[in-house]
């Protein structure tokens, strides 16, 4: 069985020659599933390998605490030993990109009672300010100034000239109020003139319409169910 490895086994070091203290060999062939490992002092584990005919298979090398210091022979069994050094590169001054050292004492400490944070008062502090609800009043006088929108275009729209001036009302909503929704009640106060006419149910049912063709949003409200705009409704791609 060994000899059959005998060419595999030539190409590994054979270390045998020129150790000496305490060593290890191994043996390994994964057809026959052989793993042989001896460990010991050099003249005992070279006793054992002739015992086991395993002269010329396998390999030893240095084991222990001075292994670091003894490189194996190699496979033309030379005596001649090397060692081996590690350098290890400085690691250079710190990178200026790194920020000051922490300092946690610069950290403030605040404790208040639970349920007594004023979060309105908070953001105020950070120049966040609360969203306002837009004034219907003021949509009323900005949506009967605009300018007569085109005629929404596609085979989705039932009234194209109704959705047009829709997407015309919220476009204000969003961009001049940052608000992302308007209440049913509220589209019905400010644009039902320009929307068909349309109030109550009919409204509802239209914009729900609407909402089901991918254009809106239904959000809702504790007291009320408020739509949005789609964004590529609202840019005109749908």
């Amino acid at each position: 069985m060994i000899n059959r490895h005998l060419e595999v086994q030539e190409l590994l070091p054979r270390f045998m020659a020129g150790l000496s203290g305490y060593v290890q060999y191994r043996f390994r062939s994964d057809e026959h599933d052989t793993n042989i490992l001896l460990r010991g002092d050099s003249d005992w584990v070279s006793r054992k390998v002739d015992e086991l005919g395993l002269t010329g298979f396998g390999w030893t090398m240095p084991y222990g605490q001075d292994s670091t210091d003894k490189k194996p022979s190699s496979p033309s069994k030379s005596k001649s030993k090397a060692n081996i050094s590690v350098e290890e590169e400085p690691l250079g001054e710190k990178p200026s990109d790194m920020g000051p050292t922490p300092d946690p004492s610069r950290i403030p400490v605040v404790r208040r009672p639970i349920g007594q944070l004023d979060l309105s008062k908070e953001l105020r502090i950070l120049g966040i300010e609360k969203p306002i609800r837009p004034d219907t009043i003021e949509l009323m006088e900005i949506f009967s100034n605009l300018d007569t929108p085109r005629p929404v275009q596609g085979p989705m729209s039932v009234d194209p000239m109704a959705e047009a001036w829709l997407r015309e009302l919220l476009t204000v909503v969003v961009r001049e109020y940052g608000a992302t929704a308007l209440r049913t009640q509220d589209i019905e106060e400010i644009a039902s003139k320009k929307l068909g006419n349309r109030e109550g149910t009919t409204l509802e049912v239209w914009l729900d319409s609407l909402f089901s063709a991918g254009k809106l949003v239904k959000v809702h409200g504790p007291d009320a169910i408020a739509w949005g705009p789609s964004p590529r409704w609202l840019i005109g791609k749908i």
